[in-house]
């Protein structure tokens, strides 16, 4: 099993900037890949961002170039800079990891005003 325990969400005025972070523990020899999800109100859950252990990454085209996904390995935690926000980044962020098998985090509120 992987525990992942997210913060640094909020509310923030458009055009602000936020930091999640997201730290695993538990079986963290079964990640390979770390993540971020979101999820609006009445959407589907999306993928924002993954990175690799070896630091390979994949971002959606429409966060690229505002959002930055990085991770410490040694601490077995991912960050998502997010910069530029937008309201329609107003979502749940969801923290996912694994490898074979994937975990989520609990969620954390993200809010971006106009």
């Amino acid at each position: 099993q992987v525990q992942l325990v997210e913060s640094g969400g909020g509310l923030v005025q458009a055009g602000g900037s936020l930091r999640l972070s997201c730290a695993a523990s538990g079986s963290i020899f079964s990640i390979n890949t770390m993540g971020w999800y979101r999820q609006a109100p009445g959407k589907q859950r999306e993928l924002v961002a993954t990175i690799a252990r070896g630091g390979s990454t994949n971002i959606a085209d429409s966060v690229k170039g505002r959002f930055t996904i990085s991770r410490d390995n040694a601490k077995m935690t991912v960050y998502l800079q997010m910069n530029s926000l937008k309201p329609e980044d107003t979502a749940v962020y969801y923290c996912n990891a694994g490898s074979n098998r994937y975990f989520w985090g609990q969620g954390t509120q993200v809010t971006v005003s106009s």
